[in-house]
């Protein structure tokens, strides 16, 4: 029935799995619940086990915000968007509790995640405290140092570097200025766990796109977390960590709202051919812009860049990988960042931090061998300012692409609305599963009952296991002559209709939202909205007092209470002996006599109101 649409859940599953169809009315989907329950006990406890140690542990506490850090907001050149605002306020929040926060920072590529992290960098420094921002690459790092000087300029904050570009002479220094003290921000790649760095009023540890550290440096970050506030930034978190935030064990903040005249970027698969990379890179050159040209073969990327000269003879090409001198290749970036090339012609390296708004095309060649996190990732590099962007994902004309590529670049166009960073990584889950993150058992368990059913189940488990109450109360049967819904007129797609039925439902949003909401995407609601409001609101009331189901037969109202119903009973006694139209049946079973069909919710409602 519409009114118990709230009980329904999407089975998202891990691919190469079929779920296992259970009989309606069986009891083996319970069986299977209890088994899952049973086997993520373990799981809770080790999580909880996490969770206490954090709660136990004392951080620096910061100073509520001054001034200067009003001053220091006020200069961001451009407008907050309301996520930014949002996940700014929580941070600042945590900064000013003693229990170490440890947060992860959700947005896509080019969403202001580093601004975030700029303002609580900045609180932390004025509060006396020093801070880490640790980044996956050389070049990212390279990236920040000069975000970071620029934004902090107008202040008196010192900022310095560690990285593979730095002379040992400038480390040693870098390294006795951060010892010393007199170093406010420091940043660098993994380099900055080393033991021989010391960073004594460390306050604030930023890592950026945190799912790219190995295993050593996350045990690393495990110690670090203890007594220091952590904040985490990714455009696409792994399910591991976005498990642990879903949990609850980690704190979660997301920016899905795009900064103002920001575009979704165009992405198309296409077959290679000459003709189409020389269009998509002459169209680019006609309107002052650059491309990316992404080839993920060290081996082969010189007679990439003949074949690219030859395709589009006009256009200068440069060339970047990972396996060049690090110095050879932060002067190319520059130089391309300065517009002294066209083309960019580079492995996967751009795919973290690089940020050239000049740049709106991008070329992706064999992205079959991509994963889709990876795409995702690579595809942010484009459309970081107000232009339209282009993607073109190229693969194999003579050769077929597998079933599993199919589906990642199936997705990656699928998902090409802007903020959708935190579905792929679900997705990605999907495609890939869970295994590897939570154990072959675990992943066994989420196949049973899908993704989202066991991260409920889960955190129902945490809860339990904190002594705090998850029982859902019982739903209610509604059974009245006139079954609310929506109108096809008012809504014509019947997935949204689906979708505002379950919301509604679950009572995820008060009336006045969901109106307003209804009248900003369809128009003025009609009568029948109000009647499916008014049912749903008799339904949540129902099942607060414990009554079984409520249904009309005949011009009467039929009300079956439960053995544990939460109703004044010395009222209903009372009611019932004072009025001529109510009777109550040894079966539980109170009835209200010549009731008109129009009133029936109505009535309802008020007698209810008069027994709870």
């Amino acid at each position: 029935p519409l009114t118990r649409l709230d009980e329904i859940e999407k089975y998202s599953g891990i691919e190469g799995v079929a779920p296992r169809l259970d009989r309606l009315g069986g009891s083996s989907w319970s069986r299977t619940k209890s088994r899952v329950r049973a086997g993520m006990r373990k799981l809770a406890i080790d999580l909880l086990a996490l969770y206490a140690e954090r709660q136990v542990q004392r951080a620096p506490t910061m100073a509520a915000d001054s001034e200067l850090q009003a001053e220091f907001e006020a200069a961001f050149e451009f407008e907050e968007t309301p996520d930014q605002l949002e996940a700014t306020a929580a941070i600042k929040a945590d900064l000013e509790r003693s229990r170490p926060m440890d947060r992860l920072l959700c947005g896509d590529v080019g969403f202001g995640k580093t601004e975030v992290a700029m303002r609580a960098a900045f609180k932390v420094v004025e509060g006396g405290h020093q801070v880490a921002v640790l980044a996956p690459t050389t070049i990212l790092a390279d990236q920040h140092l000069e975000t970071f000087r620029e934004r902090f300029e107008r202040f008196p904050v010192e900022i310095d570097m560690i990285s593979r570009f730095r002379t040992a002479a400038e480390i040693r220094r870098v390294t006795r200025a951060a010892r010393e003290g007199r170093v406010d921000i420091l940043i660098g790649t993994h380099r900055i766990l080393g033991s021989d760095i010391d960073i004594p009023r460390l306050g604030l540890l930023i890592v950026d796109e945190e799912q790219r550290f190995g295993v050593a440096q996350k045990e690393r970050f495990t110690e670090l977390r203890k007594n220091v506030h952590v904040l985490s930034m990714s455009a696409t978190p792994v399910p591991r960590t976005l498990q642990l935030a879903l949990a609850g064990v980690r704190d979660l903040s997301v920016i899905e709202t795009p900064p103002r005249d920001r575009m979704a970027v165009e992405t198309a698969i296409v077959s290679f051919n000459r003709q189409l990379v020389a269009e998509a890179v002459e169209f680019e050159l006609a309107r002052q812009g650059q491309v990316y040209y992404v080839y993920n073969h060290v081996d082969g990327i010189e007679s990439m860049r003949s074949k690219l000269a030859e395709i589009v003879p006009q256009a200068k090409i440069t060339v970047g990988h990972g396996q060049m001198n690090e110095r050879e290749l932060a002067e190319r970036m520059h130089a391309f960042k300065r517009g002294e090339h066209d083309v960019l012609l580079a492995t996967t390296i751009i795919e973290n931090g690089i940020d050239i708004p000049n740049v709106n095309t991008m070329l992706i060649h064999r992205a079959d061998r991509f994963g889709l996190a990876q795409l995702y990732q690579l595809r942010g590099r484009v459309g970081r300012s107000d232009q339209l962007a282009y993607c073109y994902l190229l693969v194999p004309e003579e050769r077929p692409v597998s079933e599993v590529a199919r589906r990642r670049l199936a997705a990656i166009r699928e998902f090409t609305e802007l903020g959708a960073g935190f579905r792929i990584a679900a997705r990605d889950l999907e495609i890939r599963g869970a295994g590897n993150l939570l154990g072959a058992e675990q992943s066994g368990h989420m196949a049973a009952v899908g993704i989202e059913t066991y991260l409920r189940m889960l955190e129902e488990t945490v809860q339990e296991l904190k002594g705090e109450s998850t029982e859902a109360p019982p739903s209610v049967a509604l059974d009245l002559p006139q079954p609310p819904s929506i109108p096809t007129e008012y809504v014509g797609d019947a997935n949204l209709r689906m979708e505002l039925y379950r919301r509604i439902a679950a009572g995820e949003a008060s009336r006045e939202e969901i109106l307003d909401e209804l009248t900003d995407r369809f128009g003025e609601p009609p009568p029948a909205i109000d009647r499916l409001l008014d049912a749903m609101e008799l339904k949540r009331r129902a099942e607060e007092l414990r009554v079984q189901s409520i249904s009309a037969r005949s011009g009467s109202l039929r009300m079956r209470l439960r053995q544990d119903t939460r109703i004044d009973v010395d009222r209903l006694v009372r009611l019932v002996s004072e009025r001529d139209d109510l009777s109550f049946s040894p079966n539980g079973v109170l009835t209200v006599d010549d009731v008109e069909p129009s009133r029936l919710v109505e009535a309802s409602r008020r007698l209810l109101d008069l027994l709870a």
